[in-house]
């Protein structure tokens, strides 16, 4: 099979990975290690009053232990956080986020301090032996109380816990608009908090080269410079005396993009003891540190006119950020959700407002998707109301507000220009192959089994989102390998393989010849990280710019090859040819003798990119869904997802990353749920009360792909990894709403486990 653009080939790094030889964080080698533990908060709120370390320090192979006091007389004990513009025109208030608490605890799981000892054994003795003295408060962990005149307040600098208040739209306009309209659909929805659960753990070891001056920090990262910049911030370093390295990383879903406490905490460590600290958190520890996702509770409202086309929408969101502001928890639930909560179709009219609140729970930051699933879960849930309340075909209530292919590039109601798609061609795909027609029969048949069926749809846009920028470099190595050099990181996604089918393609360069390399600030002088599906599409651009200065530069070196001028020289294939002749050399042969000549920088290239445009993948799932109705439980038994996501690199991992996010997206929606009781104590710490889908879980999914391709940039692709979460919450959730409506229940949120379902179901019977 022909490896370049458009094959379906296996990911070249599996062998490596599925026979031990990754090289994930802890298999980093210990050199004197020390261990780090971290002592946590055991109350969502209280007074902190002193932390005794003194016992502990007496334990044998006791290095070390650190406070919130030792950071704050250092002046390096803030985490920072991104702030927003208020629909009032201020700025969104940014309460200090300690890395070590002091004073104040507002979670629990806040770390309070830090041992080193070394051994993992030394350092939980002595973490067990910490006396920490605290005065419990008052928690509040549901939005809709945190706001309320009497709750119990976070912080000062945001009365009534209100962290920001950001608006979109003329809302005087959209009320006057909803006012006048024959048709209006209102809807309540909450979008459940959920857990990242990558299979590995975060961690980072950290070690201080004091005769360099210079900081080395291997971490399980989504982007070793976001890491970089934070650390040298906050200990007063140059960016450049922090080298940042990421090797294998196993999973990430957005839950390893923010930057964290214990990175620069242990950064600091490892410079104050002069030695290499490393921290892995185990899956208790995670639980209770890694940021969480959505978590909103969102009303919604929308006008249709005599002939049902939407005119008007308008949108409220109260989202909980948790204790404090994470990095990206300003601009996900509100400029992010703006940004596709027009979804597929054709109005004007828009006014969303999104309010942060501080509660005594986890803080809330990128999860899969990251502002898009929890924007068109909205208006595809709204779209489904609408087709029941006028009484017309979802699909067709759709396809009569769908965006004209005509009308690209488009300009959406919150002013997003979109680049490419042509929706109605994809829903009657996705119409024919779901055979949908046939749905009454399947119904028929699980009616006669005793079950419930219902049929769901949805359909999607996602933006592109990170940097448009990045930077790709070939180098020749002295072994004769080509390195290519990138700014993203693979979380398991197969970058390698999909960056060699574009060099393969482009240039005609050996596979087998080339090394990526990925995750060092040391070598790599910027990046933009891996999220928001950008990867392929900013990063492929960068390789395909760089080949191309590539072949320039061959250029000079096949001219001295073949003895001919540049004009008189073509290139194709991978290889150089004097026109109308059988005189070739290829691109190995030149590397060769670049090596043998002592010439290789020559063939050093880089190039730094910038896309002009993002690009829009969409799509059209369809869910079929069956209820047992004696014991409330769901089974997803039928799915289908018809994706246009542009020019495909490698249908293989295209195909997988729509299966992965569709997991995660039914998993959400009928398992997961983050659970805190009244106290701020998280009830589903473990995967015995967390559950995430299991293959028994999941039906057989269907991927088609109906591409349009992208103009905004030279590959003409669009970015797939969110795209299955997108589309699987609301096509499931109306699935299972669908399944329920003939037994007389009206509305659902998720998740729908059997639990609830049954209790919806014996409430609608009891009011029947």
């Amino acid at each position: 099979m022909k490896f370049g653009t458009g094959q379906p080939v296996r990911r070249r790094e599996d062998v490596r990975l599925a026979t031990g030889r990754g090289s994930f964080l802890d298999d980093t080698p210990r050199h004197g290690d020390l261990t780090a533990v971290f002592v946590r908060s055991p109350a969502a709120h209280a007074i902190l009053g002193n932390v005794e370390v003194s016992e502990a320090l007496r334990l044998n192979g006791v290095v070390a232990i650190l406070t919130g006091d030792d950071l704050e007389a250092a002046g390096v004990n803030d985490i920072g956080a991104v702030t927003i513009r208020n629909r009032d025109g201020t700025t969104s208030a940014r309460p200090q986020r300690p890395l070590l608490a002091t004073r104040r605890l507002r979670v629990v799981g806040e770390p309070i301090a830090l041992v080193l000892a070394e051994s993992l054994a030394s350092a939980r003795d002595a973490s067990e032996c910490i006396d920490v003295a605290y005065e419990e408060l008052p928690a509040v962990t549901a939005i809709t109380e945190a706001t309320s005149d009497n709750a119990p307040q976070l912080h000062e600098e945001a009365p009534r816990n209100i962290a920001y208040s950001w608006a979109i739209g003329d809302e005087e306009a959209v009320d006057a608009m909803l006012a006048s309209l024959p048709n209006r659909v209102e809807l309540s929805l909450v979008n459940n908090r959920i857990c990242g659960c990558p299979l590995e753990p975060r961690g980072v070891i950290a070690r201080w080269d004091t005769d360099k001056n210079v900081l080395h920090i291997r971490v399980s990262t989504q982007n070793a410079w976001r890491v970089n910049r934070e650390v040298a911030t906050r200990l007063g370093l140059r960016p450049e005396q922090v080298r940042v390295r990421v090797g294998d990383v196993g999973g990430g879903f957005g839950t390893k993009a923010p930057t964290y406490p214990e990175y620069t905490a242990i950064a600091f460590a490892a410079r104050h003891v002069g030695r290499s600290v490393r921290w892995i958190a185990d899956r208790s520890e995670a639980f209770l540190s890694d940021s969480m996702g959505r978590d909103h509770v969102t009303h919604a409202a929308a006008g249709f006119d005599d002939s049902f086309r939407l005119q008007a929408l308008r949108v409220e969101s109260d989202v909980a950020m948790g204790a404090y502001l994470s990095p990206h928890g300003t601009f996900i639930p509100s400029q992010l959700v703006a940004r596709v909560l027009p979804g597929a179709y054709d109005f004007k009219h828009l006014f969303f407002v999104a309010r942060g609140v501080y509660t005594n729970t986890i803080p809330v930051d990128a999860y899969r998707g990251a502002g898009r699933p929890e924007g068109i879960y909205v208006i595809e849930r709204i779209m489904d109301a609408a087709a029941r309340q006028f009484g017309i075909d979802p699909l067709r209530l759709r396809e009569r507000n769908y965006v004209p292919a005509e009308r690209f590039p488009y300009v959406n109601a919150s002013g997003e220009q979109m680049d490419s798609g042509d929706y109605r061609r994809v829903a009657e795909r996705a119409r024919r192959e779901a055979d949908v027609n046939g749905f009454p029969a399947r119904r028929s048949e699980s009616r006669r089994l005793g079950r419930l069926r219902g049929l769901g749809i949805a359909y999607y846009v996602e933006v592109i989102l990170g940097d448009t920028d990045e930077r790709a470099q070939l180098l020749l190595a002295r072994d004769g390998m080509w390195e290519l050099l990138v700014g993203t990181q693979s979380i398991g996604q197969g970058h390698e393989t999909a960056y060699l089918q574009i060099l393969a393609d482009s240039i005609g360069l050996d596979p087998d010849r080339v090394r990526v390399v990925q995750g060092d600030t040391g070598r790599i002088p910027m990046g933009g990280g891996t999220g928001g599906s950008r990867s392929v599409t900013a990063q492929g651009t960068a390789i395909l710019a760089a080949a191309e200065q590539l072949v320039d530069a061959l250029h000079d070196e096949a001219e001295e090859a073949l003895e001919a001028a540049r004009e008189d020289i073509e290139f194709a294939g991978g290889e150089f040819r004097i026109a109308g002749s059988d005189r070739v050399v290829g691109i190995n042969e030149l590397a060769d003798q670049a090596i043998r000549r002592g010439t290789r920088e020559r063939l050093h290239v880089g190039v730094h990119t910038d896309l002009p445009a993002r690009s829009y993948p969409n799509g059209c799932h369809i869910c079929e869904a069956e209820v047992d109705p004696e014991t409330g439980q769901v089974s997803i038994v039928r799915y289908l997802a018809v994706d246009d996501f542009g020019r495909l690199i490698n249908p293989l991992l295209a195909e997988g990353q729509v299966h992965g996010g569709v997991a995660q997206g039914i998993g959400q929606a009928v398992l997961e749920h983050a659970v805190f009781d009244g106290e701020g104590q998280l009830l589903t710490g473990s995967f015995m009360d967390y559950p995430i889908p299991r293959a028994s879980d999941l039906p057989p999914i269907r991927f088609v792909h109906e591409p349009v391709p992208s103009p905004a940039n030279p590959l003409g692709i669009k970015g797939c990894g969110e795209a299955g979460t997108i589309g699987a919450l609301p096509a499931t959730v109306n699935a299972v709403l669908d399944a329920l409506w003939e037994a007389g229940v009206r509305h659902v949120d998720m998740p729908l486990t059997p639990e609830r379902v049954w209790r919806w179901l014996r409430e609608a019977k009891r009011q029947a």
